[in-house]
């Protein structure tokens, strides 16, 4: 307990900055459990105004990060989005299902993505090799972000009156939750790149995945 009680104490402590990096580093691509850690952040959170905030930093962490697969997909060639494709564990599978929420819904595939995390991993991708203007991609990535944060972080904080009475009968396995969520996460990824074939840098290049279709340009 008094191990549960130092993270505890520790997140309170510095709360933004904890949830800020914990999106920006999944946003980039690197799996990490940062679902788990908003809402437990969320718990924590004294009023309405402190659980804006919240959903705001969140927000700010998340579309920060997505500008790493951006640009990437913008500037780098092939070999660059090999190397992310390999660090963020993407499954062939996950580029395909991208590549057919961008013919299927436009823009509005990198705001349906957010809440999916293998397809996320390579929206932002696509979106910068050449399926959105920076200008549609931004706005889309920030409403979807908004909204996503939003529905978790109130899922906390609505908890937040219970965490008292679960900490007293769980607490010490609470400890342990960040670390099965992380290792849920990659297991899940390497499940998928063993059933489908690791993600092709190719892939993103091939089959006119990085023209310019028509809608994306009205």
């Amino acid at each position: 307990m008094l191990a549960l009680h130092a993270h505890l104490d520790f997140l309170m402590s510095h709360l933004f900055t904890v949830v800020f990096f914990a999106f920006l580093i999944e946003a980039g691509g690197v799996p990490f459990p940062s679902r788990i850690i908003l809402i437990v952040a969320a718990t924590v959170v004294a009023d309405v105004s402190e659980l804006m905030r919240l959903v705001a930093v969140t927000a700010a962490g998340a579309v920060i990060g997505d500008h790493v697969p951006y640009v990437g997909g913008m500037l780098a060639g092939p070999r660059l989005l090999r190397l992310y494709c390999r660090l963020s564990l993407g499954s062939e599978r996950c580029v395909e299902r991208t590549v057919e929420y961008f013919k299927r819904f436009g823009a509005a595939a990198v705001l349906f993505s957010r809440f999916s995390t293998s397809l996320r991993l390579f929206a932002a991708a696509l979106s910068g090799c050449g399926h959105l203007t920076y200008v549609r991609f931004i706005t889309f990535d920030v409403i979807g972000t908004l909204i996503y944060a939003a529905l978790w972080a109130s899922l906390g904080f609505a908890i937040g009156d219970q965490v008292p009475e679960l900490l007293d009968r769980y607490g010490r396995w609470l400890l342990v939750v960040p670390a099965i969520a992380f290792a849920a996460v990659v297991t899940s990824r390497l499940w998928r790149r063993s059933r489908y074939g690791p993600a092709r840098a190719d892939r993103l290049t091939s089959e006119a995945a990085c023209s310019v279709p028509e809608h994306a340009e009205r």
